[in-house]
């Protein structure tokens, strides 16, 4: 290994007794027996116990290693030992020890997770939060997810494109938009790269996809919203809503696959025995899930949109990863293309999981007349929309696609409650900073 240190935790082992090795890390406990002195140093691939026998340690290097503080930044050079009772196995006899940096004392939260913090108190000191190994599990599989995400769609002949997250536009109209000013200009935070990835139909890049924020400014305070997320999307050409569910599924199949096979560490840091979801999942339409919801007490008009608790209804009721299919027109955006023989319906479909909604998508209105007619009656003006509806006078084929919340899929693949858990530096409706 290049750097400072030769080895991680997990490069070493038992059977390398008497190796010297030089590993590097944070001192997440200390243990003062008097006569000997652990010290439990933790790096990114685990825990590491560097073992000094007062008799048999250097005076000066067991002196210093007695008074660092939890948390502090150590380089240490060593001998292995087989030791059953040590993690992983194995001890280290330190032949030097290097302070790269000492911590402050106290810590602004406990790393060991004998004393619990709050959402605030995590949050406030965040990159202290994230040195947990369950903190660590979490990003660890996220990253996983994309690497899979990412492998599944190129196979499937997808480009990845990147759009502008500054826009002169809203992309589905209504509020829930951050105005911001650019140069002379208002601008706003983009909602979702849907109009861009649709101008790439256009262009013939045939099939995209996009992994990028995108930013609502609605004022949830919920587990499961936050105004700044990942939205993992794509856009295929020659497709119906079909053949991006299918897509989809299959998709979201091979996240869970690629986790399972790559994170058994991980998952077992998290608690969590994953269940790689069955495929082709169900398919059930809006109006089933309305008598659905219906049947367990719930007030809805047909048109309306399912509320969390029916929507947490109809999840316990299907107890899988379902497609609810076939929703009213009206409460869809204007690029969603209706049924030719039955308008009040469109060819969309969300993804849902029991917990809640993951993904969304349709076959997209491509005739310049009908898109330009469903953006009048969403009461929006056609006018300033004109960069993109531009792009369908001038041969758009059939297309189709979807986006899903990459917090969301990371979040109800590995039981997390707060999606803030899922995000780096989650940004809602109070929180701006760190």
């Amino acid at each position: 290994m290049d750097g400072m240190r030769t080895h991680y935790a997990s490069d070493i082992t038992p059977e390398m007794d008497g190796d010297t090795v030089t590993v590097a890390g944070w001192i997440h406990e200390t243990r003062d027996l008097g006569g000997i002195c652990f010290i439990v140093l933790r790096d990114r691939e685990g825990f590491m116990q560097i073992t000094m026998v007062k008799k048999k340690t250097d005076s000066a290097l067991f002196e210093k290693g007695k008074r660092l503080n939890r948390e502090s930044v150590i380089l240490v050079t060593g001998a292995v030992a087989g030791a059953k009772q040590a993690p992983r196995g194995y001890e280290i006899i330190p032949q030097s020890l290097d302070v790269l940096s000492e911590s402050d004392s106290p810590l602004p939260m406990d790393i060991t997770g004998k004393v619990g913090a709050d959402i605030d108190t995590r949050l406030d000191s965040r990159f202290i939060d994230l040195r947990r190994r369950r903190m660590l599990a979490i990003f660890t599989v996220r990253h996983h997810v994309l690497k899979a995400v990412r492998s599944f769609l190129e196979s499937e002949g997808f480009i990845e494109i990147n759009t502008p997250k500054v826009v002169a536009t809203a992309t589905e109209g209504g509020t829930a938009l951050f105005p911001i000013t650019y140069f002379n200009k208002e601008a706003f935070l983009n909602q979702s790269p849907q109009l861009y990835k649709q101008l790439m139909m256009a262009a013939g890049l045939d099939r995209v996809y996009e992994i990028g924020a995108i930013f609502r400014a609605e004022e949830h305070d919920t587990l499961r919203h936050l105004n700044e997320a990942t939205s993992i999307d794509i856009e295929a050409s020659f497709m119906d809503q079909l053949d991006v569910m299918d897509i989809l599924e299959r998709m979201v199949h091979a996240a869970y696959a690629h986790v399972s096979e790559s994170c058994a560490q991980q998952l077992n840091d998290l608690g969590v025995e994953l269940t790689i979801p069955e495929l082709p999942f169900r398919r059930v339409t809006y109006d089933d899930a309305l008598e659905i919801a219906l049947g367990c007490g719930h007030e809805i008009e047909w048109g309306d949109d399912f509320g969390t608790a029916a929507e947490r209804a109809i999840g316990n009721a299907i107890g899988e990863h379902y497609f609810l299919v076939d929703w009213p027109t009206e409460i869809k955006p204007y690029y969603t293309q209706p049924y030719d023989d039955r308008p009040p319906y469109s060819k969309s479909f969300d993804l849902m999981h029991p917990r809640m909604e993951l993904a969304s998508g349709s076959q997209r209105v491509h005739l310049h007349d009908l898109l330009r007619q469903r953006i009048e009656a969403c009461g929006l003006n056609p006018d300033g929309f004109d960069f993109y509806l531009k792009a369908f006078g001038y041969g758009m084929p059939p297309h189709a696609g979807w986006g899903i919340g990459a917090e969301r899929l990371v979040m109800t693949m590995i039981e997390i409650e707060n999606i803030r858990d899922v995000v780096l530096f989650p940004r809602d409706r109070k929180r701006l900073s760190p």
